[in-house]
């Protein structure tokens, strides 16, 4: 029996060799599939970091000339707006000078004070101004009625 023991031992060592043969193929076969695979998936990755420079590239490119051009459009901006500030000034200085004049030919013709109170007039709250008025009218029309009685008594 020990040589039946022996001849099963022998019998059964070049099984598991065609086996392990038989794994190996496929194993073989995958790792080719794989290495292929990760060759394929690092070419995909080349590509899309190339793809990511490039479209990073055009990114920097059209920031650059929005930049450029908001640049150029403030710097016309602020020529505009100083141009505008100078009219403004320009107006102002005609309308001080015109002011003026009036006021000067007002004063030749006697009408200072029509100036003076049109002046204050102007500054004054409208309610001022309102409350003025009527005054004066209430005072225009005593002195009418006085006038008139004045008139009847000599009459």
């Amino acid at each position: 029996m020990a040589d039946a023991d022996s001849s099963s031992p022998s019998a059964a060592v070049p099984a598991p060799l065609s086996a392990k043969n038989e794994n190996l193929t496929p194993i073989g076969s995958k790792i080719s599939e794989l290495n292929e695979s990760r060759a394929e998936l690092l070419n995909r990755i080349q590509s899309l970091k190339q793809d990511l420079q490039n479209w990073r590239s055009k990114l920097d490119t059209q920031v650059n000339t929005y930049r450029s051009e908001l640049s150029e459009l403030k710097k016309s901006l602020n020529v505009e707006v100083e141009h505008l500030r100078t009219e403004f000034q320009e107006l102002r200085t005609t309308l001080q000078q015109q002011q003026e004049d009036v006021t000067t030919s007002l004063r030749n013709l006697g009408l200072q004070d029509v100036s003076v109170d049109n002046n204050e007039t102007r500054h004054q709250h409208p309610a001022e101004i309102s409350e003025k008025e009527d005054a004066g009218e209430a005072t225009k029309e005593g002195r009418g009625s006085t006038e008139e009685k004045g008139n009847e008594a000599g009459n």
